[in-house]
């Protein structure tokens, strides 16, 4: 018997801890390539269909690996194997870093997708191991937590390093490679306005240069030499800016700084000049010139692939199998953590069977489950993908605030996981497991809905209106996100009800069919866009979303947590 005085330890924290550590780093890793897809698409000359390409690649192999992987964990335990996949997918990071072409982008992000796919169903598997039965959903949400912290987290962070990683002594000067949209460059030289926008006309020799390559039809290699070097002579002429012709201009807060430095009559060396210059022409020119900031997403990947080493450090130190195995627990821990009927897993290796296929595929069950994360994934996937070029293209919102702007929806689901969490404990108690875990789903998934149909009320609204601005769109979205990880951990919580001990397999069958509804979406998003999209496609795609969360609010009607798929013992 344990003596009643003793306190229990507190490990089971500190496992949860590095469990939400690591969940940080996975979206983290994963969310910060929807902010830098457009930078990746300039440098490497891709289509909008080939960058959709790049996007999905990762989470069809994110899902098919979901059931071997969670398998793994079951067979293996979570420490190794949670140790690998977070060591596995910040090489693979790194790697995306160095991509060259279409072909060994699409590689890294499959391989990354395969590294990241057992994470969740070991974490799952750790969850049920450490914490007793009444605080498995709100420690769900805890976990859940760390990655909406990352996702929240890698818009901004990401912004600033891109930045960070172009010192200011990085040449302005435009290449023959940044001419993106030659024809579109010479059509705005030679306007009229332009020269008044600029209160500068061009150079006689750059003025009959752009009235003779107005009659070209196609660009050779010279004529984009000749573009760049017309370009960079603006770019190293004094300040471009005019506050009476440029007022609406959405520039970079570095230009803006500078602007400030000319206006008080302050010393600017002809690097920051040239650099605010060049900011300037490619916000005039948004389409037609590469960024400069673009030369940081390369860097930027190759430090979160660092990172992750030194996370897969502390976790491995950290962490042990169950209770029973860390030297820092004591009895009465242990007793907590298992409570009345509800034992954690042996400490002895379990045997080795195969994926309980056969189950799953029959469970009524684990198909509305999985049909309902395929719905909300098809729902939310805009918000972390699409919604920095939605910012940029209809609203023209600069790097820093664009990143802002992305990040918010996903700090607000940080509420909305810790509401799951509780909700589905409290509901639980007051009306049993099967309404417990189906409510909290259900009615999220009905203000999901209501947020995108808002999207589509909002941007067909007069563009003087108020509320037709960027903002508005955010905080719809931030209402979608809330929406979407309010249903996380009541989903995790119905998991590790039915799932028995073969908990993490289940977890993973679920995150397949969710992440190939991740999977599909940015091909259903490129069909509704196109390449150069206008507002009712945007449009057609925010219908889009909230007809997904249509399908997974009914999914969710169907599941039932009180009909376990598999116990805790031996099948």
């Amino acid at each position: 018997m344990t003596d009643q005085s003793e306190r229990p330890t507190s490990v089971r924290y500190v496992i949860v801890a590095v469990v939400t550590l690591m969940s940080f780093l996975l979206y983290l890793d994963r969310i910060c390539i929807g902010f830098l897809s457009d930078y990746i698409r300039q440098d490497l000359g891709l289509t909008q269909k080939q960058t959709g390409y790049m996007v999905s690649a990762f989470f069809w192999s994110y899902a098919l690996a979901q059931v071997p992987s969670g398998w793994l964990s079951d067979r293996f335990g979570a420490r190794g194997i949670l140790a690998f996949y977070i060591l596995s997918w910040s090489a693979f990071t790194a790697w995306t870093g160095a991509a060259e072409s279409l072909l060994i982008l699409i590689a890294s992000r499959l391989c990354c997708g395969i590294g990241q796919s057992g994470a969740y169903p070991a974490a799952a598997s750790a969850v049920r191991r450490w914490m007793p039965l009444s605080s498995r959903g709100t420690a769900s949400s805890c976990v859940a937590n760390g990655g909406r912290i990352g996702a929240a987290l890698a818009p901004i962070l990401t912004a600033y390093l891109m930045v960070m990683f172009v010192p200011l002594s990085t040449p302005a000067a435009l290449h023959v490679d940044d001419v993106l949209e030659p024809a579109k460059i010479v059509d705005w030289l030679a306007k009229p306005e332009t020269a008044v926008l600029l209160k500068r006309e061009l150079a006689a020799d750059d003025t009959e240069l752009i009235a003779k390559l107005k009659e070209h039809s196609e660009f050779t290699n010279d004529d984009r030499i000749a573009i760049a070097r017309t370009l960079n002579r603006l770019i190293e002429d004094g300040s471009l800016y005019d506050s009476t012709t440029m007022a609406n201009l959405n520039l970079p807060r570095e230009a803006l700084r500078t602007i400030e430095k000319f206006a008080a009559h302050e010393t600017v060396g002809a690097d920051e000049k040239n650099r605010m210059n060049r900011l300037i022409v490619e916000a005039l020119l948004p389409t037609s010139v590469k960024r400069l900031y673009g030369l940081g997403w390369r860097p930027v990947l190759y430090l979160y692939g660092g990172v992750g080493l030194l996370v897969a450090l502390v976790y491995w130190t950290m962490f042990r199998e169950t209770p029973d195995a860390h030297p820092g627990t004591n009895q009465a821990e242990r007793e907590l953590i298992r409570g009345p009927g509800d034992a954690v897993a042996p400490v002895s290796k379990p045997k080795l069977e195969p994926v309980p296929i056969g189950r799953l595929l029959t469970s009524a069950n684990m198909w509305s489950n999985s049909m309902m994360q395929f719905g909300t994934n098809v729902g939310w996937l805009f918000i972390v993908t699409l919604l920095p070029r939605f910012f940029a293209d209809v609203y023209d919102v600069p790097i820093i605030t664009r990143g802002y702007m992305t990040m918010i929806p996903s700090l607000v689901g940080i509420f909305g996981l810790a509401l799951g969490g509780r909700l589905t404990d409290m509901w639980g108690k007051k009306f049993g497991l099967k309404w417990g875990r189906r409510l909290p789903i259900l009615t999220s998934r009905l203000t999901a809905i209501g947020a995108y149909v808002g999207c589509i009320g909002v941007s067909m609204l007069p563009t003087d209106s108020p509320l037709n601005s960027p903002w508005t769109i955010t905080a719809l979205c931030a209402l979608a996100a809330f929406s979407t990880d309010v249903g996380v951990a009541p989903t995790w919580a119905f998991v590790q009800d039915v799932g028995g001990r073969h908990t993490a397999s289940v977890l993973g069958w679920g995150n397949m069919w969710g992440n190939l509804g991740a999977a599909i979406a940015p091909l259903l998003y490129d069909l509704a866009l196109g390449e150069k999209p206008g507002i009712k496609e945007w449009n057609l795609t925010f219908a889009l979303c909230a007809l997904a969360f249509v399908f997974s609010g009914a999914c969710a009607l169907a599941l039932d947590a009180t009909r376990p798929v598999f116990s805790d013992e031996q099948d």
